[in-house]
């Protein structure tokens, strides 16, 4: 029996590279960049900028702890991480009336220096993976058991990434080719009682098993015979079809625990969100506090009716919410039955088509934000009567509510923004934001905004 004793996941060598990269390089060269500037100005190191890289490390070593397989995810990693970091730190001092205790050109020269040494660090370290992964004496040869579409995902992850150096060799299932995947029938490599003879043979040093649970007596079976080989063996369970969110082993009084679906945000992830989105709110409620006077002035004199609208709307583990927006419609659709708008839609006033268009109506949500009841990113909140119907309707549609509702979503920034008319436009929107659960980082986060901007000055679906 295999009885796993921690709740440390696997890593191949690479990955150990890149995580203690971000593990102890990134925020060891934040805190050096700073130290250093202030030895370039002469600049004497007291209790305020001691407080300061005791901040850094406390906000950094928790938040940027996450593997990073490709450069392009790093460099975005490392400067969303970065931007967010200085948001937090500027509203911190702003509201402890302590900027002053720094000199502006440190910050400056701290500020621009950061994160081009963290970049070159993380590249660095891809070239040694890489000139690592080269090498054929660091080659592994893996095998994937169970020939389904969970094994043929599980083929394509091993050879997608060039710097993991994995060399895979095949499939083994006791199924027909016509019963198993179509990618897979031209890489078997025999039955399940083959796989062990055969990893022994050919000296195989990573074994993957995906077959489903309701296969326990042949896993077992399967085990016996692979514990007389030295190879790594990774169980990837099929749980029949579930959509897994945040999936990990956990050690819970010394038994093990496999998470299926779990928030991305318990622990420090949930402390680095809530800050993160109070900071950034704040500075953003600044910036567009004229504007949001300016609708709420043209709300008023086009049409009669109320300058806010509440909405009921499900939020976080779907506890019912009030969300505001800027009232763009004849209309306040708020009961068992709330009809979407559609194109040309004669509830909706001259001036709320303008203000559904740029999305100006979603402005009001900021105040949800500070509330605590919505996040700046995150899947959007549908109103309630929409829920009741698609939760029966859509698999896994309720998992989206494991996190607080956003202004903005992995889903409205790839396309699926304005009204979701047919049912697959809905499944659609679900997909991304189970996928934006799933892969969730202060990084995503800023792309998201940032292309939520760009995407509200040229799109033309919302309406």
């Amino acid at each position: 029996m295999f009885e796993p004793r921690n709740n440390r996941s696997f890593h191949s060598a690479p990955q150990s590279i890149t995580a203690f990269i971000a593990t102890v390089l990134e925020p060891a060269i934040t805190v050096f960049v700073y130290v250093a500037a202030m030895a370039w100005y002469d600049e004497p190191i007291g209790r305020a900028d001691l407080t300061l890289c005791f901040l850094v490390l406390a906000l950094t070593w928790p938040g940027i702890n996450r593997f990073r397989d490709r450069l392009s995810s790093a460099a975005v990693g490392i400067l969303g991480s970065w931007i967010t970091l200085l948001a937090i730190l500027l509203g911190f001092g702003y509201g402890t009336r302590s900027l002053d205790l720094f000199d502006p050109n440190v910050i400056l020269v701290w500020t621009v220096a950061t994160p081009l040494l963290q970049l070159l660090a993380v590249r660095l370290g891809f070239k040694a993976i890489r000139q690592q992964a080269a090498n054929p004496q660091n080659r592994r040869s893996a095998v994937v058991i169970g020939a389904s579409a969970l094994g043929v995902k599980v083929a394509r992850a091993l050879g997608q990434n060039p710097v993991q150096g994995v060399d895979f060799l095949g499939y083994f299932d006791d199924r027909a080719d016509a019963r198993v995947h179509n990618d897979s029938t031209g890489q078997r490599l025999g039955t399940l009682q083959d796989a062990a003879p055969y990893i022994r043979a050919k000296g195989v040093k990573e074994v993957f098993i995906t077959l489903p649970l309701g296969s326990q007596p042949r896993i077992i079976d399967l085990l016996e015979h692979l514990q007389g080989t030295t190879a790594s063996i990774y169980f990837v369970p099929d749980v029949f079809g579930i959509s897994i969110i945040q999936g990990r082993l956990q050690d819970m009084g010394g038994v093990p625990v496999v998470g299926i679906c779990e928030t991305p945000f318990t622990g420090t992830n949930r402390l680095i969100k809530r800050v993160s989105d109070i900071v950034l709110t704040l500075l953003i409620l600044v910036l567009i506090a004229p504007v949001m006077l300016a609708v709420a002035i043209g709300v008023k004199l086009s049409s009669p009716g109320p300058i806010v609208f509440r909405q009921r709307r499900n939020g976080l583990d779907g506890e019912e919410i009030i969300v505001y927006k800027f009232r763009s419609m004849t209309t306040q659709d708020n009961g068992a039955v709330v009809k979407q708008a559609t194109k040309g839609d004669a509830r909706i006033t001259p001036f709320g088509a303008f203000i559904r268009k740029t999305s100006l109506d979603e402005l009001p949500q900021f105040i949800n934000v500070l509330q605590g009841r919505m996040s700046i990113v995150g899947p959007r909140p549908h109103a309630v009567a929409h829920n009741e119907m698609y939760r029966q309707l859509i698999k896994a549609y309720m998992v989206r509510h494991k996190v607080k509702p956003g202004i903005t979503g992995w889903a409205q920034v790839n396309g699926h923004r304005g009204e979701t008319d047919t049912l697959e436009k809905m499944q659609a929107r679900v997909e991304y934001d189970l996928e934006y659960l799933r892969n969730w980082s202060l990084g995503l986060d800023l792309v998201i905004i940032l292309r939520t901007v760009k995407s509200v000055l040229a799109d033309s679906k919302a309406y």
